[in-house]
């Protein structure tokens, strides 16, 4: 018989997790306690801008016309237990707050939630990013509560979704990492990815704990690439050299690559800058603080790019932002998402407005989630009317939008041509051709 699924936490990775597994051809329930976040589903729209969701959601969505039907949405656990063979377990691990630490309490409810209504043998899964160390105590937690007892058993799946990309990311994975303490975890996740596994996904067996430092571990590289490069522009700016062509030098190197070094305001989002910060605190639990304090400089250089930008904003108005315009292009952390936590475009932006500046943002999709963050800014339409009036302009977030700019129509309504970008990522000749002063992070003025 096939295996049904079921999906509890139904935000960004639930919701495309459970939009996933009915498109690879499972019936699905996804879970969530927020009744307006299920009615929404249930409609057929999501919760977070993702491209290519809402379209795989619509496709399976029980209710929706001509969808498979595979796809159900509930906030009885109850229902779940019931309905399920296999439960993925996607909610938030979010940092602590005034800690290092990450907050377990969403994960651990989850499971005590579910856990009574497991009466039969069951494998629950673990997606959500934890501390290592919380899949063996999850473990022990879900046979006890459990009626099926030892039946049920658990595996942790770390998930490598990139916002902007996560569909792809999850029905085409890079690699299956599952961490498990029997035979029967294993058999079962093979066949939940069978057809990406079929693909040439490389599916990865480990334990408990290497399942789980795997994500702390990449994301942790991955920052580490990006504070590098950042570091480097810092040296670039005093010495007067282009960290972007030091980034395409190093870049040809294959045990370096090209990705992750492109010099700019530094990392955002739900996931890096807490996940370094978590592995941090756990790594000081068991006695191994010193093996990550070099973490403790990465996040060090990347909250650092952020008032540097806006230093470099304040010399480019002439020392002060009273009375100044500033536009604010980009509030997201990244392009292809309308997430704006922790976002390093809207912290500058934040920034300038409580040091006097008058600062006007436009986003192509995170408009309505900065409001929410930060509703003392102002904000545009379209990024024409957002440097209407400015004394200079920011470019803080690589949307493919701002780079199809056109210098010479925006600067027909700036006060005054002055351009900086957060992300090396525009043509500096393209807009300096057009009358404009253009300055990047890492780079020559000239």
């Amino acid at each position: 018989m096939a295996l049904k699924i079921t999906v509890i936490g139904t935000g960004y990775l639930g919701a495309t997790h459970a939009a996933a597994m009915a498109e690879l051809g499972f019936e699905v329930l996804g879970l969530d306690v927020v009744p307006e976040k299920i009615e929404m589903l249930q409609r057929g729209e999501v919760p977070m801008y993702e491209p290519g969701l809402e379209d795989l959601l619509r496709r399976h969505a029980d209710g929706i016309e001509g969808s498979t039907g595979r796809l159900r949405f509930t906030t009885s656990y109850e229902e779940a237990g019931a309905f399920g063979d296999v439960h993925f377990v996607c909610v938030n691990t979010p940092q602590k707050h005034g800690e290092y630490a990450c907050d377990m309490s969403y994960v651990e409810s989850a499971f005590d939630a579910l856990a009574p209504h497991l009466t039969r043998p069951a494998l629950v899964v673990g997606k959500s990013t934890v501390p290592v160390g919380s899949a063996a105590r999850l473990a022990e937690r879900l046979a006890a509560a459990a009626p099926a007892g030892a039946q049920v058993e658990l595996a942790w799946n770390p998930e490598f979704l990139r916002e902007g990309f996560a569909v792809k990311d999850t029905l085409h994975p890079d690699r299956i990492v599952v961490g498990v303490a029997g035979e029967r975890g294993e058999e079962l996740l093979r066949e939940v990815y069978a057809a990406p596994i079929a693909e040439g996904s490389p599916f990865i067996v480990m334990d408990y704990p290497t399942s789980e430092l795997v994500k702390a571990s990449a994301n942790s590289f991955l920052a580490t690439k990006i504070s590098f490069i950042n570091a480097m522009a810092e040296v670039c700016e005093a010495a007067d050299g282009d960290v972007v062509k030091l980034a395409e030098a190093i870049g040809h190197d294959d045990r370096i690559g090209k990705k992750f070094l492109r010099a700019g305001i530094g990392f955002g989002g739900g996931c890096l800058p807490k996940d370094l910060r978590a592995f941090m605190a756990r790594a000081g639990e068991l006695g191994a603080d010193q093996a990550l304090t070099f973490l403790r400089e990465i996040d060090s250089i990347n909250m650092r790019r952020r008032g540097h930008m806006v230093e470099l904003t304040r010399d480019a108005v002439g020392g002060g932002f009273l009375g100044k315009r500033v536009a604010v292009l980009g509030a997201t952390f990244k392009p292809d998402s309308d997430d704006v936590r922790d976002s390093p475009a809207l912290n500058v932006a934040g920034q300038i407005h409580l040091q006097g500046g008058q600062v006007t943002v436009y986003d192509p999709k995170g408009m309505e989630n900065a409001r929410r963050v930060f509703p003392t800014l102002g904000y545009a339409d379209t990024a024409l009317d957002a440097v209407r009036g400015a004394d200079v302009v920011l470019h803080l977030t690589e949307w493919r939008e701002f780079r199809e700019l056109d210098p010479a129509a925006l600067g027909d309504v700036v006060a005054e041509r002055r351009i900086l970008d957060g992300r090396n990522a525009l043509d500096p000749e393209l807009w300096r051709k057009a009358g404009w002063t253009y300055r990047a992070l890492g780079r020559p003025s000239a």
